[in-house]
Formats: structure tokens, C-alpha cells, sequence
């Protein structure tokens, strides 16, 4: 049987289009590393944006959260809208309005325009990662799936990672509209690519019906709730009143859409999915898997910049080999999986494997270089690499193709809210552990340990060499002794989060349990 392929604008038999499956690939994994990559690459520009744009640190911020959270509300719908437009045409639009949006980022004059144009791109950009997800299962035979996922994984992987990297030596060598610009011709390509390659779905069901009420709620719910993880720790929590707006409305806006999604017969997003158990222990894992990734990439330049001295290049030069190792473990673990290996048995070495990276991110000091920063860095990059895609595959592996997009929107999502919640639980962690350490460690001057008497007679003689008066000499070394109180409780804080992650992730091995380890792929129905 001769089917028609708009993508190729000729009749093609299902052989032909199946030949081209790595190119099908690459090509919607190229569009998810665009949005992937603009989710943290604004971060190292900030600075140059402010003074460019006349904006303050407060404002300026919205130029990330109206990404983020334009990219939450779309991802749980764009299963809906794949069926609603047909996939090949959902992902044509998406990448035309990213890539439209991203020149109107780098053109905009003052920080109303940017934040608009940002709101508008990550619209474009929101339903690219459950798309290529849908159309990768779709495009690759059961035995071959991993492989597919593995191409895919790469740039789900390296792309948060990359941000940082590419947006400092964008900004250094030209200016900060380039990390906008830069989106053009990747996004062009992208654009001719899936319009020669990629095919439509076959298993696009009509919509009869848009639930406007449903995507209200959910819009103002998943919006609310990126709100208050976003803004909450800088404005205190509960403390602020804006805040506790946000949660509230958050929590009644999305407990009515939960009920209505379960009571409709034309559901935005399909919550019955949920009742597969090894699917929702799949949503549980990659929740702990998003807050493990977007965490440790938030926390680590942190860490290096503060305490350290790392300029944003040297950081994300530094990055570079953990997200190098991540996209060149996960063919490897694809081929494992297509040689028989359990995919359960990938997971549990992957998760192991970042336990052991974060181990040997606990024993940082303020000493630590660049020599002891990579082992572990390469180490977490090639846990997590093992993780993604094996844990994909399980995820996936009962759902019905016909109700693939919709199950990889509410993954998707679930591992960006997981990133989100991660990185709000690290910064006021971070701020609490390090108040405690600070006055843990005060204790000990107060109580004027021979220590802290050693340390600052050393502190007040080098003064006095210097030419100090002696009272002056007294008030000086005292400083310099708070700095480095000050230096080692966040150290300690820094050491005790990254221990937090991996034992988290530990804590995810009970579920792979629930799963079943020869679940490889997609039902044979789906070619």
C-alpha cells in the first residue's frame, strides 16, 4: 500500500519513509536543542541586557520566567495541538514562530518588547521536545527505538548545558543580540529539513471539540505554579503576598482542571494515561531526574563564580565535557539495550554512577581547581546520559501510539516542572544551609577557639607589616576572619546539596520496580 507523505511531496511507499529515520531524528532533535538551549542561555547575558535596556536584576528576570513560562503552559497541550493541526504542521509552526520570535528578541529596544517577543518564543517553542519525542517513537521500529531516542536524548541532554557556554562567548565576542540571532539560520534549517524529511502522523485523531475553559485554567495554573517557583525564593515565600496569590490560585485553577479533564469526553490533556502504572512511576522518576539535571547545572556555576572566581566562559568551558559525555554515553546505552541488556539494569548503573559523581562533588573545598572539578563533572554527564533515554523507552513503552503525543507532552512537562522545583528547593536550601553553617561556625569565634585566635593573629601581624595602626589591624582581621566564615559555610552548603541530589536520586530506585525491564519500544502496530 502507496501512502502519501506531505513531507516529501511525492507518493512514498512506508519502506521509503522509514529509510529515512535518522534524518527524521536529527532533524526534530536540532529543533529541541534550539529551545533547549534558550532556556539557559539568556543567564550569562544578563549584565549586558541590563545596562543595555535600562532594566534593574528584578525586571530583568522576566526575560527568563516569560520563557519558561510560555514553554510549560504549551507542553501538556501539544499532543492536543499535534491532532488539532496534524504533527508535521504543528512542528513546522512551531519552529517558524521560534525562529520569527527569536529575531524579534535580538531587535527589541527596550525590556517590554524582549519580554513580549520572549513570551512569543516560548510559545514556538514549548511543544518542540513532545513532538520530536512522538515522531522519533513513531519513524523507528520496535528493535531500533533506543536508537532513535539515544539521537534524541543527546540534544535533550547537552542543550540546557550548552546555553551557558555559547551565550558567554556570544555575548564576550559580539554582543547580546547574538544569542538571539544565532537562532536564525539553525532555525531555517531546521525549517527545511522537516519540510523534505518529516512525514505526518498516522495516527492523528480528529478533534471534534476545544475545551476553552480547560486550556484557561490550565494556562493560568501551570503559569501560576512556574510563578511561584520561579519568584518565590527571591521574594521570601509565603512571606510575600504575591507569592501566596500565586500558590492559591495555582492550587484551585489546577485542581479544577484535573477534574475536568477526568470528567470530559474532549479532554486538552488525557490524565487517564496515569492509570498505567509504569508510566506514572516513569513521570515520578523523570520529575527526580529534571531536578537532578537543571539543579546541578543552576548550582555548580553558582558555586564556581561565587567562590571561586570562574568568569561565565571559564564556567561553561568548564561544563563543556559533562554535557560531551552525556550525548556520547547514550548511543552506548542504546546499543546495550539492542544487544538485550535490561534497560531497569541501565537505569540503576546510570543512577549509581551520579551518586558516585556527587560524592565526589561533596568533597569540593574553597582549594578545589580545575583538575578536581572534571572527573566528577564527566561522571554526572555520563550518569545522567545513561538515564535519560532507557528511562524514556520504559516510560513510553505501554502507551498506545495514537496517544503518544499526549503522554510525551505530560513527560516532557513533568521533567521541566521537575527542573523548576529543583532549582527553587536548591537556591532557598542554598540560603538556609548556609545561614546555618555561617552561625555554626561564628559559635567558635565567639567562643574564641585557639583556632580562630591562631587565624586571626596571623590576619592582624600581616596587617601591622603592612603599616596598619593596631586598632585598625584588630577591626580588619576580624573582617577578614567573617569573609572566610562566610567563604566555608557556603562551601559546606554547596557540598551538602550536591550529596542531596544523588541520595534523591537513589531514593527513585524503589520504582524501577514497577517497570517492566523488557518493555523496549513501541507496540508493533506502530508502523
Amino acid at each position: 500500500m502507496r501512502t502519501f507523505s506531505p513531507g516529501l511531496c511525492r507518493s512514498t511507499t512506508p519502506e521509503e519513509t522509514y529509510a529515512n529515520r535518522f534524518i527524521i531524528a536529527m532533524t526534530v532533535t536540532l529543533a529541541c536543542v534550539l529551545e533547549l538551549v534558550d532556556t539557559s542561555i539568556v543567564n550569562v547575558a544578563v549584565p549586558h541586557m541590563m545596562g543595555s535596556l535600562g532594566a534593574s536584576l528584578d525586571e530583568i528576570t522576566w526575560v527568563s520566567i516569560g520563557y519558561v513560562v510560555a514553554n510549560v503552559i504549551v507542553l501538556p497541550i501539544s499532543g492536543f495541538l499535534s491532532h488539532l493541526f496534524g504533527r508535521r504542521n504543528y512542528l513546522l509552526l512551531s519552529i517558524l514562530l521560534f525562529t520569527l520570535a527569536s529575531f524579534a528578541c535580538g531587535s527589541s529596544g527596550s525590556l517590554a518588547q524582549l519580554v513580549f517577543w520572549r513570551i512569543v518564543q516560548g510559545l514556538g517553542g514549548g511543544g518542540l521536545i513532545a513532538t520530536a519525542q512522538a515522531t522519533i517513537f513513531e519513524a523507528f521500529p520496535r528493535k531500533e527505538v533506543a536508537t532513535g531516542m539515544s539521537i534524541f536524548g543527546m540534544g535533550i541532554m547537552t542543550g540546557p548545558m550548552l546555553g551557558p557556554t555559547l551565550g558567554g562567548w556570544l555575548t564576550d565576542e559580539y554582543s547580546w543580540p547574538w544569542i538571539f540571532y544565532i537562532n536564525l539560520p539553525l532555525g531555517v534549517l531546521a525549517l527545511a529539513m522537516t519540510v523534505v524529511y518529516v512525514p505526518d502522523s498516522k495516527f492523528r485523531r480528529h478533534i471534534e471539540k476545544i475545551d476553552y475553559l480547560g486550556l484557561l485554567m490550565m494556562a493560568v495554573g501551570i503559569g501560576c505554579l512556574q510563578l511561584f517557583l520561579e519568584r518565590g525564593e527571591r521574594l521570601d515565600w509565603f512571606e510575600s503576598v504575591e507569592i501566596t496569590a500565586y500558590a492559591v490560585t495555582c492550587f484551585v485553577a489546577l485542581g479544577l482542571f484535573v477534574i475536568r479533564q477526568l470528567e470530559s469526553r474532549h479532554a486538552l490533556v488525557d490524565l487517564h494515561l496515569c492509570r498505567d502504572v509504569q508510566y506514572s512511576a516513569g513521570l515520578v522518576m523523570t520529575f527526580l531526574l529534571g531536578a537532578s539535571l537543571y539543579s546541578t547545572v543552576f548550582i555548580f556555576p553558582v558555586y564556581v563564580q561565587t567562590l571561586m572566581g570562574y568568569t561565565a566562559w571559564q564556567t561553561g568551558i568548564l561544563i563543556l565535557p559533562s554535557a560531551l559525555a552525556s550525548g556520547l554515553v547514550m548511543p552506548v546505552a542504546a546499543r546495550l539495550m539492542a544487544k538485550g541488556v535490561p534497560a531497569r539494569l541501565i537505569v540503576v548503573a546510570g543512577i549509581m554512577l551520579f551518586m558516585y559523581a556527587m560524592w565526589g562533588h561533596y568533597q569540593f573545598t574553597t582549594e578545589s581547581g580545575t583538575a578536581d572539578f572534571l572527573p566528577p563533572l564527566i561522571l554526572r554527564g555520563m550518569g545522567l546520559g545513561m538515564i535519560f533515554m532507557p528511562l524514556n523507552t520504559l516510560t513510553l513503552a505501554n502507551i498506545a501510539p495514537q496517544a503518544r503525543a499526549d503522554a510525551s507532552g505530560l513527560y516532557n512537562l513533568t521533567r521541566q516542572l521537575g527542573g523548576s522545583v529543583g532549582i527553587a528547593a536548591s537556591a532557598t536550601m542554598l540560603t538556609s544551609l548556609t545561614r546555618i553553617r555561617f552561625s555554626t561556625l561564628g559559635e567558635h569565634v565567639a567562643g574564641n577557639s585557639g583556632l580562630a585566635l591562631e587565624r586571626l593573629a596571623v590576619f592582624k601581624a600581616r596587617l601591622l607589616s603592612l603599616g596598619s595602626p593596631e586598632a585598625i589591624a584588630d577591626l580588619k582581621s576580624k573582617a577578614l576572619l567573617s569573609q572566610q566564615i562566610s567563604k566555608q559555610a557556603q562551601m559546606l552548603s554547596f557540598d551538602q546539596l550536591f550529596l542531596a541530589f544523588g541520595i534523591g536520586m537513589l531514593l527513585a530506585l524503589p520504582l524501577l520496580l514497577l517497570m517492566n525491564a523488557k518493555a523496549l519500544g513501541p507496540p508493533a502496530d506502530a508502523h
